[in-house]
């Protein structure tokens, strides 16, 4: 039985990608001791990852700020989600799927899951992945864990990468972020245009506007 576990990292921010990260499962995962990547320290999350991608094979999409900014036009966030977690279907071609679901109905996410993977591999293509989607799976399954742990280093990592590169602390990237905030702010104080590291479909960029212009 070919399995896989897929979960997400960054769907709420303001800022940064969002990562969306494939786990096949192995021999010896129950040892790792994986769980929900919230529930682990930066730190945890690093060397379970680094174990995890030397284990087996893992395949971690990213789609960037200004990609989810134009998908938004024509796409809610959850159709997005369905997209990207049914190219990492596509890529492994299992047996069985284990999703984290996106949507507060667990069921339409799977159903419209399988109607997307359907689409991508052509009608009257043989063979079809079962899809297991529960809302918070990465607590109940070990191999959902894993691709939360991976995706979740991911988009760690990226974040850490764009603080270098402009050399200012931004956070988490969250709305709900202080740090997050207060780099917004004097961010689109400074800046006409705003970079495309940011969300600017976000409300949260309209609500900093308005706090810096009233």
């Amino acid at each position: 039985m070919r399995e896989i576990g897929i979960d997400e990292a960054g769907k709420g921010p303001v800022i940064g990608s969002m990562f969306v990260a494939g786990v096949l499962n192995f021999e010896g995962l129950g040892k790792l001791g994986v769980r929900d990547s919230k529930r682990l320290s930066p730190s945890r999350r690093e060397y379970l990852a680094k174990l995890i991608e030397a284990s087996t094979e893992a395949h971690v999409v990213e789609f960037t700020a200004t990609e989810i900014d134009d998908s938004r036009k024509t796409h809610t966030l959850n159709e997005i989600i369905v997209e990207l977690f049914s190219a990492v279907i596509m890529h492994f071609q299992p047996d069985r799927a284990f999703v984290d679901a996106a949507d507060v109905n667990p069921n339409r996410f799977a159903t419209n899951l399988k109607s997307s993977f359907k689409k991508e591999r052509g009608e009257g293509a043989e063979g079809e992945s079962e899809i297991i989607s529960e809302s918070k799976a990465d607590e109940r399954y070990p191999v959902v864990s894993t691709a939360s742990i991976v995706a979740k280093v991911h988009r760690d990592r990226s974040i850490r990468q764009l603080e270098a590169e402009i050399g200012a602390e931004i956070g988490s990237g969250y709305p709900a972020d202080p740090k997050t905030i207060q780099f917004l702010r004097r961010l689109l104080k400074e800046k006409e245009d705003i970079p495309p590291y940011v969300r600017r479909s976000w409300k949260t960029v309209e609500r900093v506007y308005s706090f810096i212009y009233t």
